[in-house]
């Protein structure tokens, strides 16, 4: 077989074409009875226009194969021989440093009966066992069971009330239902979460997340989401999430901290719009208060992870220092809601008293008919960032809503009856909206693309009601006080890409990728390099 793979690029027909400008160089190949293995090279930026910059955002890999070399006519149908993983490529790996002896715990479903329809969320109380004295956790892995790798698609690890007492944990129940137990709602701030496509999460060797005392999580809650597309009945499911701990602490116990937009009807999304930017402010004036108190020398952030739901196109984690905006903390410019982990950062990033933080997240709604509104289901919206610091420090929220009358001005409402008694409100007038609640009367306003630009413009500039919270419900003084965001370029301008030529492979960082494909050993014969 002495065919050479080459570099294809492929148009909206799916039809497969050399590339005149060959930027994929094979590094080597080898083959056995049962797998073809091609690891190949290409620089981050090709200046091609058929390629795509390779950054630090989610890349969706996409691969094919056939058993039959590529002949001249063209590229053979893959038939049932293809798949997608959504990857981040630059993420850089952990080393392990953990003894394959240490003491670990479980947190699984127990026999879980998945329904038959496409998504389903489903949430467990546990009590983390270890209660006696202060360990560190060092890694969590995702069990996933044998067999459910593409029904388990992500993981999420919430921390609860330490108010609760053991009676939540005798039941799952799907989450998000409307009659889901209370105590769920005290679980808010992830510490864990994994997603299809993702190992499991390694804490750097001079941190862990701490267990066993009075401060640490007792209670906690395990959302699994289940994606079953094609309506499998009967399916029970018994996976879950491995914590690996140690009794040799580490030097720094690790916190985390939500940033970015309250979970409000207060943020809302209009239809139609092809792109619509939601701002999250973790303030100055909440970081001052709770740094200066707690840690004025700075947090030292380690990894972050970026989320909304459907309608999320991408996330950008802006960081200002005095005023001055540093290079952003985390973003991905193509978020993928199925793939959602912590991402390390390259360098750890301190965050000191003066500064403060944006979550700029960028929607899509060109295919929704109704206002999209911020809440807890996947067709509700979020704009969050979760940051894993250390050292611990007592605030676990830093977040904000803008002001709500303004955005009724925006359509129009000249009056709402006070005192509110119910929610959402009700709107007194003008007439068109009389006895409406603010959500019916923001349906009801004809949006175009134009007033939806508009409206965007002045969500941005809108005053927001700073959220800075301590753990188990309490607050900093400065939750609930009214700030003015900060003045700044919106939304964030992306340094250019300088990319390289293809003549000039050493100049720049390379990527290799490992291509690996499974053969059956019935097709071994017709085996040659693939594309």
């Amino acid at each position: 077989a002495s065919a050479e793979p080459r570099d294809y690029f492929t148009d909206e027909n799916r039809v497969l074409k050399k590339d005149p400008q060959q930027d994929y160089h094979l590094e080597y190949a080898m083959e056995n009875s049962t797998h073809t293995i091609l690891a190949f090279s290409r620089e981050l930026h090709t200046c091609d226009a058929n390629d795509k910059s390779i950054t630090e955002s989610t890349v969706r890999v996409i691969w094919a194969y056939h058993h039959k070399d590529m002949g001249e006519a063209g590229q053979n149908y893959h038939g049932s021989n293809r798949g997608t993983k959504s990857l981040r490529l630059l993420n850089p790996e952990k080393e392990e440093v953990l003894s394959a002896s240490l003491p670990y715990f479980d947190l699984t479903n127990k026999d879980v009966p998945v329904p038959d329809k496409d998504t389903t969320y489903w949430c467990q109380m546990f009590k983390i066992p270890v209660q006696h004295e202060k360990h560190h956790v060092t890694k969590v892995e995702p069990l996933i069971q044998k067999g459910h790798e593409n029904l388990v698609h992500h993981i999420l690890l919430y921390q609860c009330s330490s108010n609760l007492n053991d009676s939540v944990l005798d039941y799952g129940h799907e989450c998000y239902h409307p009659n889901m137990p209370d105590s769920f709602l005290t679980c808010e701030t992830v510490i864990f979460a994994w997603a299809i496509g993702g190992e499991g999460f390694t804490y750097p060797p001079h941190v862990g997340l701490s267990i066993g005392t009075a401060a640490d999580p007792q209670f906690v809650l395990m959302e699994v989401h289940y994606d079953n597309p094609s309506y499998t009945e009967g399916l029970i499911d018994n996976s879950g999430l491995r914590l690996i701990y140690t009794p040799v602490l580490r030097k720094y116990d690790a916190g985390v901290i939500e940033a970015g937009l309250w979970v409000s009807l207060f943020h809302n999304i209009p239809p139609g719009m092809p792109e619509f930017v939601s701002e999250g402010h973790c303030t100055l004036e909440c970081l001052e208060e709770a740094l200066g108190a707690e840690r004025p020398a700075g947090i030292h952030v380690f990894a972050v992870l970026l989320h909304a739901h459907l309608a999320g196109r991408a996330i950008r984690m802006r960081h200002f220092h005095n005023g001055e905006e540093q290079k952003l903390l985390a973003y991905d410019d193509e978020f993928d809601f199925n793939f959602q982990e912590f991402q390390y950062l390259k360098e750890e990033r301190t965050i000191l008293p003066g500064d403060n933080l944006i979550t700029e997240c960028h929607y899509s709604t060109v295919d929704r008919i109704r206002m999209t509104w911020g809440g807890l289901s996947t067709r509700n919206e979020m704009c969050l960032s979760y940051l894993l610091y250390y050292p611990r420090i007592n605030l676990t929220r830093c977040a904000s809503i803008p002001d709500i009358m303004e955005q009724l001005q925006f359509i129009g409402v000249k009056e709402i009856y006070r005192p509110v008694r119910t929610w959402p409100f009700i709107i007194k007038s003008p007439k068109q909206y009389k006895n409406l609640s603010f959500m019916d009367a923001m349906n009801k306003f004809k949006w175009s693309r134009s007033e939806g630009l508009s409206y965007n413009e002045l969500v941005l500039k809108l005053p927001v009601n700073v959220r800075c919270s301590k753990t188990d419900n309490a607050e900093w003084s400065i939750q609930g006080m009214t700030a003015l965001p900060p003045e700044i370029e919106r939304p964030y301008k992306t340094e250019p890409v300088i990319c390289s030529s293809s003549s000039c492979l050493h100049c720049s960082l390379f990527l290799t990728l490992l291509f690996v494909v499974c053969v059956t050993a019935s097709t071994i014969g017709n085996i040659g390099p693939f594309v």
